[in-house]
């Protein structure tokens, strides 16, 4: 079996390291060795370390952003989808988020993911407070504020306890859906 490993089990496995030990674990030797299976195997599935990289970030991308969308658009009907996503980003394991990020501060094609994974969620943060009844300029910067919330919280690896986490949840609730913030309407009107 261990010889009939697919790329994704050398992506779940790349993750897993990149999560436990940052980008440098991201190479073909320690992760064989951890699989138990040959080099060729890896090399059977990624042309180079590039390759695998590449397809490692797409692979994160698939798991922090797509399917956490994926799963909010199935969400049973009257359930929140904002409430939802803040309890499972605030409630989560971020090493792998502190990992990638830590990555893209040294590497452009980290970099670029990383980007583009942000601009994914900031779209789709936005999109979900318009559906809630803001007005869009209002809901993107409202998804940015949230959006830096969870990078602070993600980068800050302290995880809030469970007896805070309804409170702080529930804050953020109500800065992000307040439909009557006459301020949020001044400062982006002064802001122009």
């Amino acid at each position: 079996m261990a010889d009939q490993l697919s790329a994704k089990d050398w992506l779940d496995a790349g993750l897993k390291a990149l999560a436990a030990s940052g980008f440098t674990a991201l190479k073909a030797e320690p992760l064989s060795k951890a699989l138990k299976v040959s080099r060729g195997s890896f090399y059977w599935h990624f042309a180079d370390l590039n390759a695998f990289h590449a397809a490692v970030l797409a692979h994160w991308r698939e798991v922090a952003a797509e399917r956490i969308i994926a799963d909010l658009e199935s969400a049973p009907a009257g359930e929140s989808p904002i409430r939802l996503l803040l309890r499972r980003t605030f409630s989560g394991r971020l090493a792998l988020e502190r990992a990638v990020r830590s990555w893209a501060t040294s590497d452009a094609q980290a970099r670029s993911a990383v980007q583009a994974i942000d601009r994914r969620r900031l779209d789709y943060v936005s999109m979900l407070l318009r559906d809630a009844g803001l007005p869009a300029e209002i809901a993107q910067a409202r998804a940015q504020i949230l959006y830096w919330a969870f990078i602070g919280y993600a980068l800050s690896d302290k995880p809030l306890p469970k007896t805070r986490q309804e409170a702080v949840l529930d804050e953020l609730m109500g800065m992000a859906l307040a439909l009557d913030d006459t301020r949020a309407r001044a400062v982006l009107e002064a802001g122009r």
